[in-house]
C-alpha cells in the first residue's frame, strides 16, 4: 500500500456482516488512506487481534453482526489498543444502544445509511462523542416502544430471541418491528461509497 495516500488515523478494523456494504465501505476507506482489514462476525474480528500483528487505531462495527452483539467487541478493541477510536455503525439506531455503546468505550455512534465522509468524519473528529445523541423533543408512542425495544435488546446482548421472551412477544413480530424501521445499508448508486 506505499501508493496509498497518508492515512488520517492508520490501520481499520470494519466488522459488517453485509458482504457488499463491508466490500464498498472497505474500498472507500482505503482510497481516503486507511488500511483496512475486513471482519464479518465476532470470532472473525477477534482473529485478526489475537496475535497482536494488526492493532487498529481505528475501528467501524456494526451493532447487528448476524444475531451477536458487536458490542462485545469495544471492550476488547479498547484493550487491544488503548487509544483505537471505535465507531458503531447500526441500521437500528436507539438512544439505549447509542448509551451503551459510550459506556462500554466506543468514541461514536451513527446510523445507517452512512456515508465514507460522516464516518471518517467521526473518527477523525476529536468533538464531545454523546453531542447530538440526546433527542430534542418528546418522544411518539412509537418511538418509545422502539426505545425499549432496543434498550432490551441491549440488555440481552442483541439475542432476537430472548429479546421476544423478555418482552412477551413472538420472534417474528419482534423480527418484523426491527425490520420495519432498518434503514437500507448500501446506495448503489452511489460511486465510491
Amino acid at each position: 500500500m506505499d501508493d496509498a495516500p497518508t492515512r488520517p488515523c492508520g490501520d481499520l478494523l470494519l466488522v459488517d456482516d453485509d458482504a457488499l456494504f463491508a466490500r464498498v465501505l472497505a474500498r472507500a476507506l482505503t482510497a481516503r488512506g486507511f488500511r483496512v482489514a475486513t471482519a464479518s462476525s465476532v470470532q472473525e474480528a477477534l482473529a485478526h487481534m489475537a496475535d497482536g500483528r494488526f492493532r487498529p487505531s481505528c475501528a467501524v462495527v456494526d451493532l447487528n453482526l448476524g444475531g451477536e452483539s458487536g458490542l462485545q467487541l469495544v471492550p476488547v478493541l479498547r484493550q487491544s489498543s488503548p487509544t483505537c477510536r471505535v465507531l458503531i455503525l447500526t441500521g437500528y439506531a436507539s438512544i439505549a444502544t447509542a448509551v451503551e455503546s459510550i459506556k462500554l468505550g466506543a468514541h461514536e455512534y451513527l446510523a445507517k445509511p452512512a456515508d465514507v465522509d460522516a464516518i471518517i468524519a467521526r473518527l477523525t473528529n476529536d468533538r464531545n462523542p454523546i453531542a447530538g445523541i440526546a433527542p430534542t423533543s418528546v418522544l411518539s408512542v412509537s418511538q418509545l416502544e422502539w426505545e425499549h425495544i432496543q434498550r432490551t435488546l441491549a440488555d440481552h446482548a442483541g439475542n432476537i430471541s430472548a429479546t421476544a421472551r423478555a418482552l412477551k412477544m413472538h420472534r417474528r413480530t419482534l423480527q418484523r418491528k426491527l425490520g420495519k424501521r432498518a434503514q437500507p445499508t448500501v446506495d448503489r448508486d452511489s460511486p465510491g461509497t
